[in-house]
């Protein structure tokens, strides 16, 4: 059952708010991106009218034995960035209102309706731990110009929970419900793609003049549907529309890494030009790796602790950043290795701003994110380079190198 509760927005957002009211622009949603939230939230929109949707709000259970009676649950839809929030926009979630509760998440699904009056719209799923006081946000376009149109299907685990997941292993199924057609189409993109430049290289990156596609067919809908190649899909019901699902598709062990190879790879951020060129030309590479880190600090178990650390590093982005590229091989992904997760999340329609706060003093560094109209992705954003991110950049690889990195 779902309440508007008097008084549940100021509760829910009491270390944000001042005084006075708050917008979604001003809500720090840096706990989206720690190594140690014990929830992850998600919104999948499914269309099913003109300007009508069904959220599917899913929370994913990282803490063991998380108990609901700790959190409290709420989402809301809002027209921008910077409309004020009262108090009656805020839907609270009791148990009630759970869809479905398996071992891994909690499931919620809540129809809306967008006024025709309204240009744009975002939803808003917000839990706060009861415990500790912790905030929790995730929010997503619905009506946007970032967003040509969501789909009227979404994909399913075995078990009936929404696929909330930025990817998915190769081999592994999915099962795809709603919508008016009883076929959906698959295309399929073996796509690689090169490491982002350092955030003080100015010169634009090359674009790729050609993308391979392969039409993969038709299949049935609420039929299990295999993903057998690396690489990445987009799920129509209308070949002739923008609008599909994209389903990242990775190696058995991803988000871990799984061969000497790909550390090879993930190694560049840390690493001299020269180091890597040598690495890359290495025969054996686990041997090669193994001296690497070694030389690098004169210390063998410091040598593990830094390798545990730095994929560490790589699996969270991984996690946090895939989109139809590998976490580690986005622009937030690149930041978030080296910098270690930001201690201050914003968003505008068209931007996601990082601070990271120095420890001694009122300093802070900034990384600003473009949003990027993308068909395949609505969360495509590209990091704004300066050369002013030289002397701080650098300072982080140092301190990796030197072992003494700690998030």
């Amino acid at each position: 059952m779902k309440h508007i509760i008097p008084g549940l927005f100021f509760a829910l957002l009491t270390s944000t708010l001042a005084v006075g009211q708050v917008t979604l622009g001003e809500m720090n949603q840096n706990l989206r991106y720690s190594r140690y939230s014990r929830i992850a939230l998600k919104i999948i929109p499914l269309k099913t009218g003109d300007r009508a949707f069904r959220l599917q709000l899913v929370a994913d259970k990282i803490e063991e034995n998380l108990d609901f009676e700790n959190y409290l649950f709420s989402y809301m839809v809002v027209s921008g960035f910077q409309e004020e929030i009262s108090d009656d926009m805020v839907i609270a979630l009791d148990a009630e209102s759970l869809k479905k509760d398996t071992n891994r998440h909690f499931v919620f699904e809540e129809e809306v309706t967008i006024p025709a009056s309204q240009d744009a719209a975002y939803a808003v799923f917000m839990a706060k731990d009861a415990r500790q006081g912790d905030e929790y946000i995730y929010h997503i376009d619905l009506i946007s110009p970032f967003v040509t149109d969501h789909p009227e299907f979404a994909a399913y685990f075995g078990n009936d929970v929404p696929f909330d997941q930025p990817y998915l292993n190769v081999g592994e199924s999915l099962l795809f419900k709603g919508g008016r057609n009883v076929n959906l189409h698959h295309f399929y993109y073996p796509q690689e793609f090169p490491v982002p430049l350092p955030p003080m290289e100015t010169k634009p990156a090359p674009v790729p003049m050609e993308i391979e596609v392969e039409y993969k067919g038709e299949f049935l809908i609420n039929v299990p549907q295999p993903f057998e190649d690396k690489g990445y899909y987009l799920v129509q019901s209308d070949t002739s529309s923008s609008t599909g699902l994209l389903v990242k598709t990775a190696h058995k062990s991803f988000p871990r890494v799984s061969t000497w190879e790909e550390m090879v790879q993930m190694v560049t951020y840390i690493s001299t030009r020269r180091e890597h060129e040598t690495l890359l030309q290495a025969e054996n590479k686990k041997l090669a790796l193994d001296e690497y880190w070694i030389r690098m600090t004169k210390n063998e178990e410091k040598a593990k602790n830094l390798i545990r650390e730095y994929f560490r590093q790589v699996e969270f982005a991984n996690i946090l950043f895939t989109d139809f590229k590998e976490g580690w091989m986005t622009d937030r992904g690149m930041v978030y290795i080296i910098m270690g997760p930001p201690q201050e999340v914003y968003f505008q329609a068209d931007r996601e701003v990082w601070n990271y706060l120095s420890g001694n003093s009122n300093s802070k560094i900034t990384f600003t994110f473009a949003r990027i109209k993308n068909n395949l992705t609505p969360n495509y954003y590209t990091l704004n380079r300066s050369r002013a991110y030289q002397p701080e950049w650098f300072r982080n690889i140092t301190a990796w190198r030197n072992g003494i990195v700690a998030f």
